[in-house]
């Protein structure tokens, strides 16, 4: 039984936090930068999974729901931001809303 080398995680999880960044990096809705970050996340997860496989380890994978439960209270908490920003707004498109302005 062969074993999935450590480098295919490493450049798959390269790539997908690659395009979570570009996406960050490009997009102005509120909703779809909060998509890439959550892609992001999912990549590290994606890493510390690889590498807890290839060392014989959990603390990769323990680490995973740590992180889980983080990106979990972090989409709960951009939801209720995004969702005041359009009930005061009544847009998501984050260059449209000033908010340090009188």
């Amino acid at each position: 039984m062969s074993t999935i080398p450590l480098e295919y995680y490493l450049i798959l999880s390269a790539v997908i936090f690659l395009t979570g960044a570009v996406g960050v990096l490009t997009r102005r809705n509120a909703i779809i930068i909060f998509m890439c970050i959550e892609l992001m996340l999912n990549s590290v997860n994606l890493t510390l999974v690889g590498f807890s496989q290839h060392l014989g380890n959990l603390a990769g994978q323990i680490m995973v729901l740590m992180v889980m439960t983080v990106a979990a209270a972090e989409a709960a908490v951009g939801l209720a931001i995004v969702l005041s920003l359009f009930r005061n707004k009544e847009t998501v498109y984050l260059d449209e809303v000033n908010l340090m302005k009188w």
